[in-house]
């Protein structure tokens, strides 16, 4: 039996769409432009330098000629989206302040990449000095122009009519009450847009599935949607790295070790170090700038894309292809270990150089407790940290009820929201010392951790270096990975679901003890319905009915 690397290739691009669907489950517009002082500055400046550090050592040490030098350096300019998405979410900080900067950062690469994508065939005319095939600068321009506009025109088509339209499409497709049709509904939206915007618009797939995510988070059935395709997204992604492999021509290895070499270096250090820069400059704290340049220490799939193109055109060869492939693919193993070195870089460099001291001090939002907060309200004050709905809506109860609180998590969105709310929020990993020492962890009463993996066991470790003495309780629906370490330094639990329950049958042995109705009239909090007695609207009764229909479908699945 014989791969077939033409089918590989094809199921690895819908891998790659549904993964950055996803992503735009969890990135909203306004995340974008939260960070696009950074990222729209950063990537353009990176890119440049990587094509031209690239090119120039192509063409200087090695003898190709510069198109080929600059096809090199571009392809070595752009990083994998699949791969640094699977890191930072491993990593539990793709929602946070640096993830959101990285990804970010490689959206705006990833169009620059496609704007170089639609260039290349009119430019290789010039690239190579063919005079019956090139072309004028004006010709150039209006090429130039024609995918601006395309861009352009194809988020303004999703931002006026898509915001709009697959929203209310998908409310209609949930009241159905079918699980598999709206899981089919919302893979042939993700699909279907990322191939309409690669037609029509002439964008990557990878972009339209971007931006068809980005908008269908304005539904309040995101979360669900992002729920039902992880686990296609996951079985396609695998399918990305299985084409990569059949691409890969293991005797460049064994032929020409020192260009592999080079370029590596080219990729995780020559990169890296002008992101670190770039980030720094911007002022921007060290943690970010060194999440930012490991998550920029790898090239992906547009490498591929570009250099397979680039090839046809006839400004690459096999050799250069290969010498993609290998790099990229010993770029993507080595990854993992850039990142487990970031808390081992920042020791360095901030033992050695004041520069680098000064950096670590600079504190992006949530990062520090207010200067108003003093230290006598910081003393026994409850910590919570961990991961879902729950964080913040039990954040609130105890905070609603006269208790001090403090909010670790890497959750810019719940930051913000908490914050919005009065409540003290630190963002950051909770399980590094450093943002266990920001939420002042040594003059807490207690810990709460609402989680219950191998991260909660982290989380109680440094919590006990930190301090000692402080009671810690695990809430979550089981125990996980408590049971395997029973009476870990008197860590108790509490089970969520049962706590739930008992907390509702209260509720409900109150109803039917004063002949009351039972909870609340469903998108109006206790506050709304006690602040304003007058009957509900016509409209707002309708909306009631609407979601009360919605959510009986769902129940009944």
């Amino acid at each position: 039996m014989f791969a077939d690397p033409v089918l590989a290739h094809q199921l690895s691009e819908i891998g790659v769409m549904l993964l950055m669907f996803g992503v735009g489950l969890h990135f909203s517009v306004r995340d974008l432009l939260k960070v696009k002082g950074i990222a729209v500055p950063g990537a353009v400046l990176q890119m440049c330098l990587a094509t031209l550090l690239g090119g120039c050592i192509a063409r200087l040490f090695w003898g190709w000629n510069w198109a080929e030098a600059i096809v090199l350096g571009l392809c070595l300019s752009c990083a994998s989206t699949v791969v640094l998405l699977k890191a930072l979410e491993v990593r539990g900080i793709l929602r946070s302040m640096n993830g959101q900067i990285a990804v970010g950062w490689l959206v705006v690469e990833d169009i620059a990449t496609v704007l170089i994508l639609v260039l290349l065939p009119p430019l290789a005319g010039v690239l190579l000095s063919d005079a019956e095939s090139a072309v004028s600068g004006r010709e150039i321009a209006w090429q130039i122009a024609g995918i601006v506009a395309n861009v352009v025109a194809f988020i303004a088509v999703m931002m006026l009519v898509g915001r709009r339209v697959l929203p209310w499409l998908m409310a209609q497709v949930a009241r159905s009450g079918s699980r598999e049709l709206f899981t089919l509904f919302v893979l042939a939206s993700s699909l279907g847009i990322a191939y309409g915007a690669s037609i029509i618009f002439h964008v990557s797939f990878a972009l339209g599935a971007f931006f068809a995510g980005m908008v269908m988070r304005e539904s309040r059935f995101a979360h669900r949607a992002a729920t039902e395709s992880l686990p296609l997204q996951d079985a396609f992604s695998v399918l990305f790295f299985v084409g990569v492999g059949m691409l890969f021509d293991w005797h460049i290895l064994i032929e020409a070790p020192l260009a592999v070499c080079t370029m590596l270096l080219i990729i995780m250090l020559g990169k890296g170090i002008a992101a670190f820069g770039l980030v720094w400059a911007l002022r921007y704290p060290l943690h970010t700038a060194l999440t930012v340049s490991a998550s920029l220490a790898q090239i992906g799939e547009f490498s591929f894309i570009l250099v397979a193109q680039a090839r046809d055109l006839g400004l690459a060869n096999d050799y250069a292809v290969n010498l993609i492939v290998g790099s990229a693919i010993l770029s993507i193993a080595l990854n993992p270990v850039v990142f487990s070195l970031i808390p081992l870089l920042t020791r360095e460099l901030t033992s050695r150089w004041d520069w680098a001291r000064q950096a670590a001090l600079r504190e992006a939002p949530f990062e520090q407790v207010p200067e108003d907060v003093t230290t006598e309200s910081l003393k026994d004050q409850i910590v919570m940290t961990g991961y879902g709905r729950l964080l913040p809506h039990l954040a609130r109860v105890l905070h609603q009820a006269g208790h001090g609180v403090l909010v670790m998590t890497p959750d810019q969105d719940v930051a913000a929201a908490l914050d919005k709310d009065g409540l003290r929020v630190i963002v950051g990993n909770p399980a590094e010392p450093e943002t266990q020492a920001a939420a002042h962890l040594r003059e807490a009463g207690r810990l709460l951790i609402l989680d219950n993996s191998t991260v909660s066991l982290s989380i109680a470790e440094t919590a006990r270096a930190l301090q000692a003495s402080v009671p810690i309780t695990v809430i979550a629906p089981d125990p996980g990975i408590w049971t395997d370490v029973p009476g870990f330094d008197g860590v108790r639990f509490v089970n969520s679901y049962v706590a739930a329950s008992e907390r509702i049958g209260d509720l409900v042995a109150d109803a039917l003890a004063e002949g009351d109705l039972i909870g609340e009239v469903p998108g109006h909090s206790r506050k709304d319905l006690t602040a304003s007695p007058e009957q509900p609207s016509e409209q707002q009764k309708s909306e009631t009915v609407e979601s009360d229909s919605i959510e009986s479908s769902e129940s009944g699945q």
